[in-house]
């Protein structure tokens, strides 16, 4: 797997890319400002690119501006969003534009290395990695008439683990309840909101990704 590494911050580029190479994943650019990260993956048209949202010169959102190109452009390169903030309006303009392929992760939640290369595995495949802080803001969002208010605590959890990328094992795992009650969680779910039942993983994650965005 090929990559390509843009924050502006050096500690951080460097740091990512000694990880993913020692993870094994190969890192063909190193890039501190939107037009290397551009230039790079022009050249190389990596498996993935791991991009900070605020770069140079404005620090604003030239990092978003650059993952949407890309996005749109390169569309067998998947971008994995590396932020310090959850900006629910980014967020949302990303998922928008399409689910697959795109990660949004926060830089100080991430302390498992495995975790993050799975994610970024998961996202050069065409699947879905969002933090749950992201999803939790993403379903918080006031709504009219909103069918998630209709979850009981317990499904809400399911439902921004579901949204993450979690399969029912994990999901079981992380709130340490059987596989079985997961499943009865995910179908009661599925019903409340409307979306279609679906088989694989990658499917669920998009439906659920589908009706946030509605």
């Amino acid at each position: 797997m090929r990559v390509v590494v843009a924050d502006d911050n050096a500690l951080i580029r460097e740091g990512l890319a000694a990880l993913l190479g020692e993870s094994g994943i190969e890192v063909v650019g190193k890039c501190a400002d939107p037009d290397e990260l551009l230039a790079a993956v022009r050249a190389h048209e990596p498996d993935a690119a791991v991009v900070d949202v605020r770069m140079p010169p404005t620090h604003t959102d030239e990092g978003l501006q650059a993952a949407r190109e890309i996005r749109a452009d390169h569309p067998g390169t998947g971008v994995l969003i590396l932020s310090q903030y959850v900006e629910v309006g980014l967020a949302m303009k990303l998922v928008a534009e399409s689910a697959e392929g795109l990660g949004y992760l926060l830089k100080d939640r991430v302390t498992d290395v495995g975790e993050f290369t799975s994610a970024l595995r998961r996202v050069a495949a065409g699947g879905s990695a969002l933090d749950p802080e992201v999803v939790s803001q993403l379903i918080a969002r006031e709504r009219p008439d909103d069918p998630v208010d209709t979850l009981t605590p317990r499904e809400r959890e399911v439902l921004e683990l579901m949204a993450a990328g979690s399969s029912n094992q994990g999901i079981a795992e992380k709130l340490e309840i059987s596989v079985g009650v997961v499943e009865n969680h995910v179908s009661s779910i599925f019903e409340k909101l409307g979306l279609p039942s679906a088989r694989t993983e990658s499917r669920r994650v998009l439906a659920v990704l589908a009706f946030l965005r509605a």
